[in-house]
């Protein structure tokens, strides 16, 4: 299917009126009003009228409307595509080229290198747009969620993206849900998404923001009350007078980091901010028709009314008293007031030095943005001050980027000193070719980004990243500390007089001009593509073909070797880092080599390492897993609470079912790895009481017995098989429904489909 540079209104109507329908349908059904996500998630039923929908247990399937896929992730997406065989993909289909390129000298300089160093993998996704008519932006275009919240998301749309920050598209009330390379592909290939069906969160917004206080606070303070699971298999929905008040950006950084805990999704109602985001986007078309299916694109008025008879939880959150916040070191959930920060460090024992400021990434490069960062800017040139620290500044998408030269924001940050980098992810996923450091370096930075995992930004061990909005950035790059707020502290002059930074207020949040529209970064798909071929180097160390993988054997799996205990916070980065490793994204033996490279070995307290069990050496784990190959032996992954948290990159499940992996148990799963598990054939089991993850002892041999019987609802018992020679039984539980089952016996969910 062919991909335009945005969503027509003719594609937006036909969206509309389907949903109409079915929602009809589920009216008639349910006989009670909608949540505005219900509307959504329900208007995309792929059997709207024999669907089981009890929230929490039941597996809907659902029609998404279309696909984005970034470059880090779309080479194995498409490869997986690939292997279905099918000439087109069944709904529109973007790739965006904004992950591999590297932050060191500054955009014109690292945009350069990027174009050099990725030449194959860049020459690979174009032609592959090219070959099945997916709509390409190539490097230097923007960073995926800002692109597509620019040019195709709408109102009431359904996407799927291979980014777990997918959900930034909720901003302008989409229904929009990251996932991991093969869900999309099952959509690519025409057939429907199978989600479990999520709970409801009402989040109920009052009052307006004041001083310092941003949006990006709005999700700070959610996330130190929920954590970092408490979004799990859950649609949050903004409503009520103070989200009228955010601006629609601003409502895109608040649904961007509910990935943060976990959230199948967030977003937020239709409304005027939205229709002026669309118009300035040049979309005044999208707006229009939106407009006229007004009715779809909130919640009903007696949801509204009675929020609590309709939603699963409705948490209460006054913007007029809300703090500005920031979130870390290395969780996205450890939330203290800027206020608060001097204690918070000194009782923490975190760095108390700031050594950089990084603005932009995916959750806060808006146009807004940009504007009050630079009204801050321009209390500091007036005062002929400096910043004590540098600052690094990311637009998302060259749309933003020439807006923000046209209109004057971005010569007043760079005359403060700011460096503007390429309009890429960049530092945000640790491609950022940091200068001047030795690893173990204790230090802080603060970023606007979404996520601060222990050596995500910089890859140094002693890199502590806090989380904050844009002005808190900016505040802090004039201080270089935490032992002072710097938004009460005083501020030294150049003529030797002190001031205190002024909140800068209302700015415009779209410009008055509209964005300048950018389409040269659009590779458009081509009429005639019969000649087209995918370009895949047979000696590439950074793209390979994929061979299927082979079909169970029909048997419980017995003998496996514990591969690893993993303690504590175990997310995809711990399992399968990115930074100098998203260059073997397209190949996956290679990527290989990093698996659990970040996990922390529950023995022995150190990361990416335990004792071989057959040869009593300690070795990576990847060393291990393939010397079990090498003997014929498969193996077992043990792993804590939420395992699989963060990143939707498929290639943590993709590496360990490739490497020897049978089965993961823990004590609890993320979603998008659960399903990313299912999908690639490896059983995600849990403990049925989450206590027994302590029985799991060093050189355990593990029986998983049931497997062969397995069925919806079933237990799985695991025999531990202790070197002592004693042996424990615990009870494991698994989430599989009746077709994943089948995913699992055929080897993986794309063989099920291949049949």
């Amino acid at each position: 299917m062919n991909t335009s540079v945005d969503s027509t209104p003719a594609f937006i109507e036909a969206t509309y009126k389907k949903m109409d329908a079915n929602i009809a349908t589920i009216r008639e059904r349910l006989g009670r009003p909608l949540t505005y996500g219900e509307k959504i998630l329900y208007g995309h039923l792929d059997n709207a009228a024999e669907a089981e929908l009890v929230a929490g247990s039941s597996y809907i399937k659902t029609r998404p409307d279309r696909i984005a896929l970034q470059d880090a992730t779309a080479q194995m997406a498409i490869l997986q595509f690939m292997l279905a065989e099918k000439d087109e993909a069944a709904v529109p289909v973007t790739v965006h080229c904004d992950h591999l390129i590297r932050a060191q000298k500054g955009a014109e300089a690292d945009l350069k290198i990027a174009l050099t160093e990725n030449k194959e993998v860049y020459d690979f996704l174009a032609s592959a747009s090219q070959r099945y008519g997916f709509g390409c932006w190539m490097p230097g275009a923007g960073i995926i969620h800002q692109v597509v919240i620019e040019q195709y998301a709408f109102p009431g749309v359904m996407m799927l993206g291979t980014d777990s920050h997918t959900p930034n598209a909720g901003g302008i009330g989409a229904f929009a849900s990251g996932v991991g390379g093969a869900d999309a592909v099952d959509v690519m290939v025409g057939m429907p998404w199978e989600v479990l069906h999520p709970k409801f969160i009402g989040v109920h917004l009052t009052g307006e923001l004041q001083g310092w206080a941003a949006p990006k606070d709005v999700i700070l303070k959610l996330l130190g009350m929920l954590t970092c699971s408490g979004g799990t298999n859950r649609v949050f929905e903004y409503f009520g007078p103070g989200a009228e008040t955010i601006s629609c950006t601003g409502k895109a950084t608040i649904c961007n980091m509910g990935a943060e805990f976990g959230a199948t999704t967030s977003t937020f109602p239709y409304d005027a901010h939205m229709a002026a985001y669309l118009k300035s986007c040049n979309r005044g078309e999208t707006a229009r028709v939106a407009d006229q299916y007004a009715h779809l694109l909130k919640a009903d008025d007696e949801v509204l009314a009675n929020p609590e008879k309709y939603f699963d939880q409705v948490i209460e959150l006054d913007l007029s008293t809300l703090e500005p916040h920031l979130v870390g070191p290395h969780s996205p959930d450890r939330a203290s007031t800027v206020a608060n920060m001097a204690n918070y460090v000194e009782e923490g024992d975190h760095p108390k030095n700031v050594t950089y400021a990084l603005v932009g990434s995916c959750t806060n490069s808006s146009y807004e943005d940009m504007g009050r960062i630079a009204a801050m800017a321009e209390q500091i040139t007036a005062k002929g001050a400096k910043l004590r620290i540098p600052m690094l500044i990311t637009p998302g998408s060259e749309q933003v980027r020439a807006t923000i030269e046209r209109d004057g924001q971005l010569a007043k940050l760079e005359a403060i000193g700011a460096t503007l980098l390429a309009n890429a992810c960049g530092p945000c996923i640790g491609q950022w070719n940091r200068e001047g450091i030795e690893e173990g370096f204790l230090n802080s930075i603060v970023t606007s980004y979404n996520r601060n995992f222990p050596k995500r930004n910089d890859g140094n061990s002693g890199t502590s990243g806090f989380i904050g909005s844009p002005e808190t950035c900016l505040a802090y790059a004039m201080t270089g500390s935490f032992e002072k707020n710097p938004f009460t502290v005083e501020h030294q002059a150049a003529d030797g007089s002190t001031f205190i930074l002024s909140p800068p207020g209302k700015v415009d949040e779209v410009p008055t001009q509209g964005l300048v529209r950018d389409e040269a970064g659009f590779l458009a798909p081509i009429s005639d593509n019969s000649g087209v071929t995918v370009k895949v180097s047979p000696s590439s160390e950074r793209l390979a073909l994929l061979n299927p993988f082979s079909p169970w054997d029909g048997k419980d799996c017995t003998g496996l070797r514990l591969l690893l205990k993993a303690k504590g916070k175990c997310t995809t980065d711990h399992i399968s880092p990115a930074g100098p490793w998203l260059r073997f994204r397209g190949h996956l033996d290679n990527i290989s080599n990093n698996m659990f490279s970040g996990a922390v070995n529950a023995f022995t307290d150190v990361a990416g390492s335990a004792k071989n069990q057959l040869s009593g050496e300690t070795q990576p784990y990847n060393e291990i897993a393939r010397a079990y190959m090498a003997a014929g032996e498969n193996w077992v992954v043990v792993g804590d609470a939420n395992y699989g948290e963060g990143s939707s990159r498929e290639h943590a499940a993709m590496s360990p079912r490739h490497m020897g992996g049978k089965a993961v148990i823990t004590r609890s799963f993320a979603r998008i790895h659960e399903t990313n598990l299912k999908k690639q054939g490896v059983l995600p089991l849990t403990f049925a009481d989450p206590a027994d993850y302590e029985q799991v002892q060093e050189g355990d041999s593990v029986d998983l017995l049931g497997v062969a019987e397995i069925t919806p609802g079933s237990s799985i018992t695991a025999r531990l098989n202790h070197q002592d020679g004693s042996v424990s039984e615990v009870e494991l539980k698994h989430s599989l429904n009746k077709e994943q089952i089948e995913w699992f016996k055929a080897g993986s969910a794309l063989n099920f489909l291949r049949g």
